[in-house]
């Protein structure tokens, strides 16, 4: 026999297995994507004969990755089985750290979130940080009544930039030793579970992206101001991190500041808002939040501050609206939370300093921006690891 033969003998049941596994992926994408259809419709919108969806079917429901939903009765014809993707078949965990809070989710792969918990952070140091991270996923693991060995990834939003050649979290300057080398690796082990870790603004605009106002955009930018500053930004439904992820860091970008050179975010911040209505006269245990309500009370050192962080936060819409050119600036964070008070100073100064004019929102998550991007991602791997799991030869 040919040795050509032979190859191509030996090579059939692989391509026929390829070709199954790549028609079941089809079809399953499609239900996750349109919704629930029958046999019939699947053949319709796919190409596929109906005998290929048949099977392709059954073996997904055999896999545990479909199942039947009902019927649809035509007006004429027999009724049809509707199917659509089990979420039930794995789970993906989200996590989002940050100064003040801790929030962890547990979602099925529907994005469907069956159990989540938000917590303070009370912690000063990073094995602490550590403990709560671990201990609160663990307890939201728990009160879902999903088994732990069906969440099958997740991913961890934090400040800074994750090193993956050190694997360690790098300027995450607000969370003392969080930077350690081996922390994130012992959160992996602890858990159980692949764990992806990514920059919070860069998740807090996936988010937005997914759930909120950045549908549809063909780039927008998220700043995320709070205790920091930083952005996301999203170029055609994908993140762009730069050549070493640190792309949307604008929180180093130089400020000039009254004694000395300051860093962007040191103007741009809670703390900024604070230190701001200080300056203006209003005394007492002040945060963000009580300026902003001060200032919609009418107090006038609130109402100074407030427009001063509008002022800022127009220099750094201006500056990424100056480098991307995006159609959409969602403001998101802590301090963004209050964009109804800081719409209007930031639109009047971005008419001073600059003629570009991207369109302004504030976000559509608030807080959840960071925790559902962190979600998002995770499902995106989780579902392909599902898949390939299930389907794999014996």
């Amino acid at each position: 026999m040919p040795a050509s033969d032979a190859v191509e003998q030996h090579d059939q049941p692989w391509s026929r297995r390829r070709l199954r596994s790549a028609n079941e992926r089809l079809l399953l994408d499609r239900l996750r994507h349109a919704g629930a259809a029958s046999r019939a419709q699947l053949a319709r919108e796919t190409g596929l004969s109906k005998p290929t969806v048949s099977s392709a079917l059954a073996s997904l429901a055999a896999a545990g990755l479909v199942h039947e939903v009902g019927t649809h009765a035509p007006e004429r014809g027999r009724v049809a089985v509707l199917y659509a993707p089990d979420p039930a078949a794995g789970y993906a965990l989200g996590v989002d750290i940050g100064r003040s809070w801790l929030r962890v989710a547990l979602a099925d792969l529907d994005g469907t979130v069956v159990a989540r918990s938000d917590v303070r952070n009370p912690a000063r140091g990073a094995d602490a940080l550590a403990d709560l991270v671990v201990g609160t996923a663990r307890q939201v693991v728990a009160n879902s009544g999903v088994n732990p060995a069906e969440v099958v990834h997740g991913v961890v939003g934090t400040p800074g930039v994750y090193d993956e050649k050190q694997r360690r979290v790098r300027y995450a300057m607000h969370l003392p030793g969080w930077g350690r080398a081996g922390l994130l690796d012992r959160l992996r082990g602890e858990l159980g579970i692949p764990l992806e870790v990514h920059n919070d603004a860069n998740l807090a605009a996936l988010g937005e992206y997914t759930y909120g106002v950045g549908a549809g955009s063909r780039l927008f930018a998220y700043i995320l101001i709070g205790t920091g500053l930083g952005m996301g930004v999203v170029s055609e439904g994908r993140l762009f991190t730069g050549a070493h992820g640190l792309a949307g860091e604008i929180g180093f970008l130089p400020w000039p500041g009254r004694q000395k050179p300051e860093r962007l975010e040191d103007a741009v911040s809670g703390v900024a808002v604070v230190e701001a209505a200080r300056h203006f006269g209003m005394r007492g245990q002040l945060t963000a939040k009580a300026v902003f309500d001060a200032a919609r009370q009418g107090n006038t050192a609130a109402v100074q501050a407030v427009e001063l962080e509008g002022e800022r936060i127009a220099h750094t819409v201006a500056a990424a609206a100056a480098v991307l050119d995006p159609d959409l600036v969602v403001l998101g964070g802590g301090v963004g939370h209050s964009v109804d008070l800081l719409l209007r100073p930031v639109r009047e100064h971005l008419r001073t300093l600059t003629p570009l004019r991207p369109k302004l929102a504030p976000s559509r998550l608030g807080e959840d921006a960071v925790l559902l991007g962190a979600v998002a991602t995770a499902l995106g791997t989780a579902r392909e690891m599902v898949f390939e799991h299930r389907t794999a030869a014996p």
